[in-house]
């Protein structure tokens, strides 16, 4: 039965009447996984030209500071989060870690590249912005990579619990079952 159970995820999935999901090869995931660390990284050089204590001083709220701060700590773990997705494609919790952080991290980018035009220049809130929209199109792909992960996950439980369902069906008609133990009798002193 161990054998089985070993065997059972190389089974293809579509053996039993399902469509396998459409995820791509491990190598294929690493590497655009890895032009989206490279588009990140170029949002560090536009983050350290924002002066957000300047703006406090214009009239911005304090808020941006903390925001600011926290961009640049979340680029590192951003940065920290690919590179082991990258090293483990098939992970659906490191996927999901990156699709997160990234998700965070553009909201805030968001919220400053409002507060440079405003309160630095138009300009740098204009960059920020557009090195922002260019992670979108890498983030719709692993949002998509993830969907299809968890499909093939769930559909590989599947057929593993229905195989393993039907091993323990098969075990229990195997095996004999014990005789019923004889009634003890009451043995009372008279």
């Amino acid at each position: 039965m161990k054998s089985l159970l070993i065997f059972l995820p190389l089974v293809s999935i579509t053996l039993w009447g399902q469509a396998a999901p459409s995820v791509p090869a491990s190598w294929d995931v690493s590497k655009s996984v890895s032009e989206l660390a490279a588009q990140v990284a170029q949002l560090k050089p536009l983050l350290a030209q924002l002066a957000p204590q300047d703006w406090v001083e214009k009239g911005a709220p304090a808020a941006y500071v903390a925001q600011w701060q926290s961009a640049r700590q979340e680029l590192d773990y951003l940065d920290q989060t690919a590179r082991a997705l990258e090293r483990q494609p098939e992970k659906l919790t490191a996927a999901l870690d990156l699709y997160f952080r990234l998700q965070g991290v553009e909201w805030r980018l968001e919220s400053l590249s409002e507060g440079a035009r405003r309160y630095q220049n138009a300009a740098a809130g204009d960059q920020l912005a557009a090195a922002v929209g260019e992670d979108a199109t890498k983030r719709d792909q692993l949002r998509l990579y993830i969907t299809d992960l968890a499909a093939q996950n769930e559909q590989e439980f599947a057929v593993v619990e229905r195989e393993a369902q039907r091993c323990r069906e098969v075990q229990n008609q195997l095996t004999p079952r014990p005789a019923a133990a004889p009634a003890k009798r009451s043995t009372k002193a008279k």
